[in-house]
């Protein structure tokens, strides 16, 4: 074909079969894919997750320093020359001159040590309970990102049905209105509610992509498969008390009291500041020449003892302890927040899932019946010329309303199972 040249009607015809070929292979190769459930979506999201990991090595590195602050200092090897002779003179003439070598060991105040292991023992317990935190928030937020993805698609569905519903609908009153039995109104009131039902599916289908970007976060390219037709299975939630029994082992609160351990820990290390401590020095001199009577002169053997002297108090060991007690105030203060915190949100979302489960009950025994039966009736009195068609369009536009809105309310009841499930750690 020359260039600029249009493609003759054959080679079109190639083209549209060639598309048509590969849209058929594509819808093939999804259909053919396993839907994805919610709890293959989780074991994703859990596997090899960075953020858990990032906090597993932390308590490993707070574990290595506890081991490390409950050992003594390194010892100091000391090397250097005494009494050399400065008028003259060398090494052997003098009789003091010394070549010394000796070694200095520092013991810190007898409880620095493991106060100071402790302190470090309890940093790497908190970010361990963090982890199991972490572990229990990509649950939750996985959850919540496929019921999110799973109500998108169903309504996207629902939309999808009741699009033909409403373009026979179309057909009904043009065929009505060309035999002259009803108005025009009908039929551009017919139209115009087509076109804000196609106007709602691509927003629907809008926020379906952006739903599943967000589940796509969690367990990447899995997200493009459809998901299972059916919402899970979760058992009903335990009842308050045992939900405030399991509330006692978040580790959200097995952190906060790692960190009350933390600082009672701290200011046990700050306590030993007023505590002396003890240097040891031991030294050994050689000396070089002989004595008057031609003996050889003899080494010399040095042992000496430092003690620290924490007199002055006031801006160092004083200004540390009361620091130390207010890191720990705060934490305990933080600790009780947390606590008050976790049993609100608790009882919140043990009395929001009991009033969805009323309402979801509600919807599918009476209201859903009721809506499709006063949709069939206004359908038949129209039909019958006894109707009004506006009475026809709300009657359906009001089922539809029902349906979507029966979604909704069974995706915030699994919503609020999921966070009960992250507040009391069991599975759903």
């Amino acid at each position: 074909m020359r260039p600029g040249a249009s493609p003759s009607p054959r080679s079109r015809r190639r083209q549209a079969t060639a598309g048509r070929l590969a849209a058929a292979l594509l819808f093939c190769t999804k259909a053919g894919a396993t839907p994805l459930a919610i709890t293959e979506a989780e074991q994703r999201a859990l596997q090899d997750e960075p953020g858990t990991a990032e906090l597993l090595s932390q308590a490993q590195a707070f574990d290595e320093l506890a081991v490390a602050a409950g050992e003594l200092p390194d010892p100091q090897l000391r090397v250097g020359a005494a009494n050399l002779p400065l008028e003259g003179g060398g090494f052997r003439t003098e009789g003091m001159t010394q070549a010394q070598l000796g070694l200095r060991q520092t013991f810190p105040p007898a409880t620095a040590r493991a106060a100071a292991a402790r302190h470090q023992k309890r940093l790497a317990a908190e970010r361990r309970a963090l982890a199991g935190q972490r572990t229990r928030n990509v649950l939750l937020m996985v959850r919540e990102a496929w019921l999110e993805a799973w109500l998108h698609t169903r309504s996207r569905h629902l939309v999808t049905s009741a699009k033909g519903l409403f373009e026979s609908l179309v057909a009904t009153t043009r065929s009505l209105y060309s035999v002259g039995g009803r108005d025009q109104q009908d039929v551009l009131r017919a139209e115009l509610e087509l076109s804000h039902l196609a106007a709602r599916l691509i927003a629907i289908e809008q926020r379906q992509e952006q739903a599943r970007a967000g589940l796509r976060r969690w367990v990447g390219a899995a997200a493009e498969r459809e998901l299972t037709p059916a919402l899970p299975s979760w058992s009903a939630p335990p009842g308050m008390a045992a939900l405030e029994d399991a509330l006692a082992e978040h580790p959200a609160l097995a952190a906060a009291t790692a960190r009350v351990d933390a600082g009672h820990a701290a200011v046990a290390l700050a306590r030993s500041r007023y505590r002396p401590g003890w240097t040891v020095d031991v030294g050994y001199g050689y000396r070089d020449g002989s004595l008057p009577n031609g003996l050889p002169r003899s080494d010399f053997l040095s042992v000496s003892a430092l003690v620290s002297l924490p007199l002055f108090t006031e801006n160092r060991q004083d200004r540390g302890l009361a620091a130390a007690r207010a890191r720990l105030r705060a934490a305990l203060a933080a600790q009780d927040e947390l606590r008050r915190e976790l049993l609100g949100e608790l009882r919140h979302a043990h009395a929001g899932w009991g009033d969805l489960s009323r309402s979801v009950q509600l919807y599918e025994e009476v209201i859903t019946s009721q809506a499709q039966a006063n949709a069939a009736a206004a359908l038949a009195a129209y039909r019958s010329e006894t109707g009004d068609f506006a009475d026809v369009m709300r009657s359906h536009i009001n089922h539809l309303e029902v349906r979507l809105e029966l979604l909704r309310l069974r995706v915030e009841r699994h919503r609020q199972r999921a966070q009960l499930a992250f507040l009391s750690g069991a599975a759903p």
